[in-house]
């Protein structure tokens, strides 16, 4: 029986946490306590399990947030390989995109569980105020706090996805082939690239502006040594990442960063974020695809 519920679990773990590490340890915590549950007084097994990860993923995200406030350079989630489920439903895939969990981010722990349970997986008030332990009312005032704020700083232009497919397999052309002309055309002029080394590798530790100086970047890529790798043993590839296409580089044995993208309305690229911090890094290194639909 939880098996049969393990990829909903994680599911709900990762959108809390935002790193693929601690969402699987949430998801081995509830295994263990369905183990010692007395399973003749559970009737509804899928609630009863979705509630004991999202409190253990609560739990989890508060006991964290002080690495996260004190993390060398930008936090990003940690990305995961996706597979079809999240591609083929829009709502599935925007609240697993890298864009989305940023903004998760900037949440209390209390909104951010409130919000991933109710928007995404369609709680009621009621189910989520006994899966966090907090009354009713304290959980509708956590849910409309973060629904404003998610509102206010989520990505307004959701582009059409063949589009973003299509402009990504444009920007892999332009960057692997160092050509800074075609890249300019691809980004928006106030593009921002985030990159994310967490004090491991070297890496921008405020945000790059600009579209010509987030193009110069890339298009460095096939001309540089970067982290030990020349650019002859340098391997890129687009490859599904959190509900939609990215750019993955290995080189020498092992995953060195990934690439994901926001777009505008046109199909212009207005944010990237680069992790490349080796910690972060294992999900995808371990080649494991994630189904993360939310049913």
């Amino acid at each position: 029986m939880f098996h049969q519920h393990r990829n909903l679990l994680f599911s709900v773990a990762y959108r809390v946490l935002g790193t693929a590490a601690d969402a699987e340890d949430a998801v081995q915590d509830a295994w263990i306590k369905w183990s010692a549950a007395d399973r003749s007084q559970v009737a509804e097994p899928k609630a009863y399990l979705t509630r004991i990860v999202s409190n253990l993923a609560l739990e989890r995200l508060r006991s964290t947030r002080y690495k996260r406030e004190t993390y060398v350079g930008p936090w990003l989630p940690e990305p995961i390989l996706t597979g079809g489920d999240a591609a083929e439903a829009v709502t599935d895939a925007e609240s697993v995109s890298m864009a989305m969990l940023v903004v998760l981010e900037t949440l209390s722990p209390l909104e951010r569980a409130v919000f991933v349970l109710k928007e995404v997986f369609d709680f009621s008030h009621a189910e989520i105020a006994e899966a966090v332990e907090r009354s009713e009312v304290a959980v509708r005032q956590a849910a409309h706090r973060a629904r404003e704020h998610v509102r206010a700083r989520r990505p307004r232009f959701p582009t059409d996805r063949s589009r973003q497919r299509e402009v990504t397999e444009r920007f892999f052309a332009a960057s692997t082939g160092g050509d800074v002309n075609a890249l300019m055309e691809l980004l928006s002029p106030d593009v921002t690239l985030w990159t994310d080394g967490g004090g491991k590798v070297r890496q921008a530790l405020r945000p790059v502006v600009g579209a010509s100086t987030v193009a110069a970047w890339f298009a460095a890529i096939g001309t540089v040594t970067y982290q030990g790798v020349e650019p002859a043993d340098m391997h890129a590839e687009l490859i599904e990442i959190n509900g939609g296409p990215g750019m993955l580089f290995s080189g020498m044995g092992r995953v060195i960063a990934t690439v994901t993208f926001d777009f505008d309305a046109d199909g212009r690229i207005t944010a990237l974020h680069n992790v490349a911090n080796p910690d972060k890094l294992q999900a995808v290194a371990a080649g494991t695809t994630h189904h993360v639909g939310t049913r």
